[in-house]
């Protein structure tokens, strides 16, 4: 039995109600009670009076390949527990672990090692599988190696899923390429996120895959068919349906600040999803590291193969919704739907995303400049700030 955690006298966020000061009781890794006052003893007692801080939902990374020195492609439990460890210290409670183009012997071996794991206390919680390729635009690869990219097949996903132990939660891929309308049919019909990304589709292409079900973008902006005002691509789609949830990078690396406030203020926070993308030197010094068998350069604020092309980023999530606070002056309630309550929504999760009664007891405790003071995994003080 887990020890129980009272937080005392601490603003509490929610996506969709007002922020109030408060406590919180955590029993058993669940949130037992939220209250203005609650007189209740408990084995642990956070008293946050007079600290300004803000207890955020945990932040839920649905787009991460890596940290400090793990990657989910290493297909190692080792690797696994390494990236599940690292991930509190940003207030990230829980992710998806995200994969790339490779061989089908990769990805397979990859996927296996994913149905094992389980993460341990004190560890973020993997919530399932972000396929990310390989059916994908060679037009539009990235650093995703074009030797690997094949036509969207329904047989080898359902291979891939079964090796996963169904949990693939979503896939990322071109909806211009062969095949790909009916396998986002099929996607919906398993009830599995369709995203458009890596992709060179024109803007009628992007409406026909939102029709067969796609729902989803990656890393808006990036890899995918630019904004004209005769083709408006990809990034036009993307901006204009209102049923796309979409992804964003706001390192100011992969997006200009003037293209994350352009987001912000056509999708709106309830249809934006702040991500990291991170690879495995996150947390690590700049040097040479691998990704996907490719030797990647990073320096101190960004990750790039030898011709320059962006390979993921080395972002924090307390450090991407700081630089979108400050750039849009948005609301903590916006910040909420941003970081966690639009992952859960859309990832079925009715325990996460919230500071309710009765949730998951995922909590990222915020001082006043958005620093990560304290992360709560599963009711386990995961990461407290020196």
């Amino acid at each position: 039995m887990k020890n129980s955690l009272l937080i005392s006298d601490i603003t509490i966020a929610d996506a969709v109600e007002e922020s109030f000061i408060g406590d919180i009781l955590i029993e058993d890794g669940k949130i037992s009670r939220v209250a203005e006052k609650l007189d209740v003893q408990a084995d642990i007692r956070i008293e946050a009076n007079d600290k300004n801080w803000t207890a955020f939902p945990g932040f839920i990374d649905v787009h991460i390949h890596g940290a400090a020195g793990h990657d989910a492609m290493d297909a190692t439990p080792e690797a696994l527990a390494g990236l599940a460890g690292a991930l509190p210290k940003e207030g990230t409670t829980s992710f998806l672990a995200t994969t790339m183009t490779q061989s089908d012997e990769a990805i397979s071996a990859a996927l296996e090692n994913i149905r094992e794991f389980q993460a341990s206390e004190g560890q973020a919680e993997m919530l399932g599988v972000h396929l990310e390729g390989p059916f994908i635009s060679a037009e539009r690869a990235g650093a995703q190696p074009i030797e690997h990219i094949v036509e969207a097949s329904y047989p080898l996903f359902r291979e891939w899923q079964k090796k996963s132990g169904n949990q693939i939660r979503l896939v990322t891929l071109a909806p211009e390429t062969r095949g790909a309308l009916e396998f986002i049919k099929k996607m919906k019909e398993d009830k599995v996120i369709a995203s458009i990304g890596h992709s060179d589709a024109t803007f009628e292409e992007v409406q026909a895959a939102v029709r067969s079900g796609a729902s989803h973008v990656t890393h808006l902006y990036n890899q995918m068919s630019p904004f004209h005002h005769r083709k408006p691509g990809v990034v036009g789609a993307a901006l204009m349906e209102e049923g796309l949830m979409v992804e964003l990078i706001a390192d100011f690396i992969h997006s200009h600040p003037a293209s994350v406030e352009m987001a912000f203020r056509q999708k709106g926070a309830d249809r934006l999803m702040l991500i990291t993308d991170a690879m495995r030197a996150k947390g690590l010094p700049p040097g040479v590291y691998d990704l996907g068998g490719q030797d990647v350069q990073v320096t101190n604020k960004d990750a790039r193969l030898a011709d320059g092309t962006l390979a993921g980023s080395i972002l924090t999530m307390d450090r991407a919704i700081q630089h979108v606070q400050s750039l849009t002056g948005c609301s903590v309630k916006e910040l909420v739907a941003m970081t966690s309550f639009n992952a859960a929504n859309e990832l079925g999760l009715a325990g996460k995303g919230k500071i309710r009664d009765g949730a998951d007891a995922d909590i990222a405790i915020l001082d006043q400049d958005l620093n990560v003071q304290l992360t709560i995994c599963r009711g386990t003080i995961a990461y407290r700030k020196e």
